[in-house]
């Protein structure tokens, strides 16, 4: 399955797709990757896995405490694409989130073609914008990779037709300004960013950045094609240092997210 078919496929089933994020390698590259097939049992329609990195400007301190402690146990992009390579088995498509760097040391045409061959969708780009990033179009187009981008409540509605332009898969609307991380509540700015973005393209929407609860989950549903969860997963593994207790907790927090999107 694609990632354009599991939004097509939520839209049939008049729900929000739901997009859930583990780095690769918490607390272990297995531990992930059980971390990861729990969430894909329990609900999530759309995996995104992180490729931990020691500058990740956009994360809030759950995201980088959880890849700090997989870069100190000796992460390696190859272990990163063993953990596609697994999720992706089970039939969910699987996206890399990732800053630049790390693929440019990689080599860009080199990554795409690691990447499809392990059965991954694409790349998430949070530091790369698509007037930059000439060289992973071309990459993701010679091996069908999707691309996605992002917007933000900052951006000019020149700036989002650009980008959603570039964008394959869907389009990635951050929901603040600033890092990420579990929020109280969901922003206001989100709605209004979202009926922007739709207005230029015909691409899915899913918002991303705070979201922790079904409650939070439903909210976003009413208005975005997909609700993107990140730190309050990661939060699970660090609160547990049982991994049964973790995928249980895992499992527990999908489920209500799942049915957070299925009642909006």
């Amino acid at each position: 399955m694609t990632v354009s078919t599991a939004f097509e496929k939520a839209r049939a089933d008049e729900r929000a797709a739901l997009v859930g994020y583990l780095p690769a390698g918490f607390p272990s590259v297995d531990g992930a990757i059980d971390g990861l097939r729990a969430m894909v049992d329990a609900g999530c329609d759309v995996i995104e896995i992180g490729l931990p990195y020691s500058d990740p400007v956009m994360d809030g301190p759950t995201i980088q405490a959880a890849a700090q402690r997989a870069l100190e146990a000796g992460v390696r992009t190859r272990d990163v694409l063993r953990t596609v390579e697994a999720v992706a088995a089970t039939g969910t498509p699987t996206l890399v989130m990732t800053y630049w760097n790390p693929i440019e040391r990689y080599g860009v045409a080199r990554f795409a073609a690691h990447l499809a061959s392990a059965g991954g969708s694409g790349l998430i780009t949070p530091d790369l914008t698509p007037d930059s990033g000439a060289h992973w179009v071309a990459a993701a187009d010679a091996h069908d990779l999707d691309r996605v981008f992002l917007v933000a409540p900052s951006s000019t509605d020149e700036r989002i037709a650009m980008t959603t332009a570039a964008c394959r898969g869907f389009v990635y609307a951050t929901a603040v300004m600033g890092v990420t991380g579990a929020r109280a509540t969901t922003s206001d700015l989100a709605g209004p960013l979202v009926a922007r973005t739709h207005a230029v393209t015909d691409l899915p929407v899913g918002v991303g950045l705070g979201v922790s609860n079904g409650d939070q989950a439903a909210e976003v549903a009413s208005y975005a094609d997909g609700v993107i969860v990140g730190s309050a997963f990661v939060r699970c593994l660090l609160d547990h240092d049982d991994m049964t207790q973790a995928l249980r907790a895992l499992t527990a927090l999908t489920e209500d997210l799942a049915e957070g999107v299925r009642s909006a």
